[in-house]
């Protein structure tokens, strides 16, 4: 009997459309924690759909957390989920290869499939063949869980890493696009590049099966996949699947399909992925307390860089941590618990961030992130780097939801 791999193939769902449709471009929506100070790139997308069937509708951007957006947006989507899900063609027993033109025009490679959430600990001291790259947060699950518990489908924007630097899994796909059906190759809005999708089942799907099973073989024992992106996405579904455990009993909630979750997985070793810094920007504060503060405790060789309407200016950072951004993490903590109402939000872009930073009573921070080859040997030496420490390219290479996936019996 052959060795279960932890991705398996997945019922899919998407829309009925032709590969070539523009209808497309209005289903796909980038991840919803992008633009998050930027509500009028939302505000784009919302007349960019023009009330056709989209994604916009079964996510909520986090640019609306906390506003009057979320409470109207939330009644919503558990209506809009079923009635939009009567409208998807299923794809069972399925993968798909994905082939992501970024906007500067490299391919970024991927196939989706699903995972097993037994095979993922999200817990700082996690062992688990899947374990989180960035600290999670807990008291962010909560929220994220009830919004789970009340949905039909998923429509995930996680992305895995895999640490195959031989690329034997999913390079070879590339070439038997010619024994696959064409799902989707449409531009994704707003200057996102294009997304072409291809199915994979029968023999293609048989021989990346085999394919996977050698490269979990070669892994075992240390990190197998490595969360790159939606961290606390697939932590909410772990969370709300051992919630199953204790209501339903281990028995009935190991057949549940909660006990999965759809992801995206891409070779860290892929020439077009690119790990990016993001940035930190403090609002409703003092920059200059704050600079003050953070210049009475530096002491050490890491480095940040300050930027202000009055220009930018470099730093050194308190020691403590073994990477220069965990230890501006660590004071950006320090300073918001003892300064109520100063908040700290994560940029991607370093133009966004000069921008962003111009305004009254904001403070930019540049740092540096962590070297994308040596992710998986730090996440197992010292298990998860400081949240928000890296980005897998900038805001408009990021994941759009695409295919969907039924998590209720």
């Amino acid at each position: 009997m052959l060795q279960e791999t932890i991705v398996t193939p997945a019922d899919i769902l998407l829309p009925p459309y032709p590969p070539e449709s523009e209808d497309w471009a209005r289903w796909a929506v980038i991840a919803c924690d992008q633009f998050t100070s930027e509500p009028e790139y939302w505000e784009d997308v919302e007349k960019t759909v023009d009330g056709h069937l989209s994604t916009l509708d079964l996510i909520l951007p986090e640019v609306y957390l906390g506003t009057a957006v979320e409470q109207e947006h939330n009644r919503i989507i558990a209506k809009n989920m079923q009635s939009i899900c009567e409208k998807l063609r299923l794809f069972p027993d399925s993968m798909v290869y994905l082939e992501r033109t970024l906007p500067d025009g490299r391919v970024r490679r991927g196939m989706i499939g699903k995972i097993d959430l037994e095979a993922y600990d999200y817990t700082p001291a996690s062992h688990s063949a899947i374990r989180p790259t960035e600290a999670t947060v807990v008291e962010r699950i909560p929220p994220r869980v009830a919004v789970r518990r009340g949905a039909a489908v998923e429509l995930p924007h996680v992305m895995l890493l895999m640490d195959d630097p031989k690329d034997l899994v999913i390079a070879p796909l590339a070439d038997k696009k010619p024994q696959m059906e064409r799902l989707y190759r449409f531009p994704l809005m707003l200057g996102g590049g294009y997304a072409a999708g291809y199915l994979v089942t029968g023999d293609v799907q048989e021989q990346l099966l085999e394919a996977l099973r050698a490269y979990e073989t070669r892994r075992q024992g240390s990190v197998v996949y490595a969360v790159g992106d939606g961290n606390h996405s697939l932590a909410s579904a772990a969370a709300y699947y051992r919630e199953l455990k204790d209501t339903l009993g281990d028995a009935v909630a190991k057949a549940h399909p909660a006990r999965y979750a759809l992801v995206e997985i891409v070779n860290l070793h892929d020439p077009a992925l690119e790990f990016e810094p993001i940035y930190r920007l403090l609002k409703h504060c003092d920059p200059e307390d704050v600079l003050a503060a953070l210049e009475s405790v530096s002491a050490g060789k890491r480095k940040a860089t300050a930027v202000t309407a009055a220009g930018e200016r470099h730093l050194t950072l308190p020691e403590g941590h073994a990477l220069d951004v965990g230890c501006l993490q660590e004071f950006i903590d320090g300073y918001i618990k003892t300064h109520p109402g100063v908040v700290c939000d994560y940029i991607h872009g370093e133009d966004s961030l000069r921008t962003l930073s111009a305004g009254a009573g904001c403070l930019g921070f540049f740092c540096s992130g962590v070297d994308k080859e040596a992710l998986f040997s730090y996440v197992a030496e010292n298990g998860p780097l400081p949240r928000k420490t890296f980005s897998m390219g900038e805001a408009k290479s990021k994941r759009y939801y695409l295919e969907a996936r039924k998590i209720v019996s």
